[in-house]
C-alpha cells in the first residue's frame, strides 16, 4: 500500500528517493575590535588561528604580524580571557597589537626566573604570569602581556612557548642576558585615529550556549559542544603541571594532552604520543606519570 502526501501525490519507495542534501553549515560571523580602540568589524571564514589573525588584520588594514594575541569579551590584558583553540559562538574578539619595544637586562641568580609563558599560536610567545617575589617580578618594566621578541639578540619569533621556556631555563646562572620585549598597544597611543567607538561595547558579554568553534592547526575548524566538567577539570590539572614543570600555560595544549592520554593504554604509550604531539621535546618520566594520573587514566 502506498501512502499519499498531503498534496495527493503518491510517495515514492524509499529506494527511489534522491539522497538527502547535506546539512548546510551555519554561517559563523564574529565581531571584533582592536583592544586599544577601533570601530567594530565582522569576520568569518577562518579555520585556524593564523587565518583568524589574517581576517582581523584585513578588516583593520594592518599586517597580521602586528597582532600579539586576542582576548574574548574584554579589551583588557586579561590572561584568563585569552583566545585559545576555542571560540564561543557569541564571543566578541579583541585584538591586542604591537606597541612599544623595550629591552631589559636580567641576571639569573636562581634557576627559575618566575615567568609563565604562553603563545598566540601564530609565532609570538608572551608573558602570561609573573611570580611574586621572583627575579622578573623585581624588574618593574616587565609586564604580563609583553611579547618576548628576542633573547640576547637572538630572535625567537616563530618559536613555540615551550621552546622559549627551555631557552630561558638553559641560560647560565650569574651571567646577565637581555630580553627584547614588545608591549601591547594602549589606548593613549591612539593619536591620529579619526574614528573610534567604545572599546567596552562587548565587555562582560557571555556566550548563551555551549557550542564553540574549535580551531585546529592541521585541519578545518569544527563546531563542537563545550567540554564536560570532567574534561575541564582534567585540562586544568594538566595546565598546572605544564606550569610547574615547563613554565608555560596553554589550555589548548593541556586539552590535547588529555585527549592523547585517554587515547592510549599506558604511561609509556603516552610518552610516545607526547613526542608525536610536540616533536623531540623531552619530558621527564615523573611528568609523564603525573600527566597520566591527572588526565584521569591512572595505572
Amino acid at each position: 500500500m502506498q501512502l499519499a502526501l498531503a498534496s495527493g501525490r503518491a510517495r515514492a519507495p524509499a529506494s527511489a528517493l534522491p539522497p538527502a542534501a547535506p546539512r548546510a553549515r551555519p554561517r559563523l560571523v564574529f565581531h571584533t575590535q582592536l583592544a586599544h580602540g577601533s570601530p567594530t568589524g565582522r569576520i568569518e571564514g577562518f579555520t585556524n588561528v593564523r587565518e583568524l589573525y589574517a581576517k582581523i588584520a584585513e578588516v583593520f588594514g594592518i599586517s597580521p604580524t602586528e597582532i600579539l594575541f586576542c582576548t574574548l569579551n574584554t579589551h583588557k590584558v586579561d590572561m584568563q580571557k585569552l583566545l585559545g583553540g576555542q571560540i564561543g559562538l557569541e564571543d566578541f574578539i579583541f585584538a591586542h597589537v604591537r606597541g612599544e619595544t623595550k629591552e631589559v637586562e636580567v641576571t639569573k641568580t636562581e634557576d627559575a626566573l618566575g615567568l609563565t609563558i604562553t603563545d598566540n599560536g601564530a609565532g609570538y610567545a608572551f608573558i602570561k604570569r609573573i611570580k611574586e617575589g621572583s627575579i622578573i617580578n623585581r624588574i618593574e618594566t616587565v609586564c604580563v602581556g609583553d611579547s618576548i621578541e628576542a633573547i640576547n639578540d637572538q630572535t625567537i619569533v616563530g618559536c613555540r612557548h615551550y621552546e622559549v621556556a627551555r631557552m630561558l631555563r638553559e641560560l647560565p646562572r650569574a651571567q646577565p642576558f637581555t630580553l627584547r620585549l614588545v608591549q601591547p598597544k594602549k589606548a593613549f597611543d591612539m593619536s591620529g585615529q579619526g574614528t573610534r567607538t567604545s572599546k567596552c561595547a562587548a565587555e562582560g558579554r557571555v556566550a548563551s550556549g555551549k557550542e564553540t568553534l574549535r580551531l585546529r592547526a592541521t585541519s578545518a575548524a569544527t563546531l563542537e559542544e563545550g567540554p564536560s566538567a570532567a574534561e575541564e577539570t582534567a585540562a586544568r590539572r594538566v595546565d598546572d603541571l605544564l606550569e610547574s614543570y615547563m613554565g608555560i600555560r596553554d589550555g589548548e595544549l593541556a586539552s590535547s594532552m588529555v585527549e592523547t592520554a585517554r587515547g592510549v593504554g599506558s604511561a609509556a604509550a603516552l610518552a610516545t604520543g607526547l613526542a608525536t604531539l610536540l616533536g623531540d621535546f623531552a619530558f621527564p618520566e615523573e611528568f609523564v606519570a603525573q600527566l597520566w594520573a591527572a588526565a584521569g587514566r591512572p595505572e
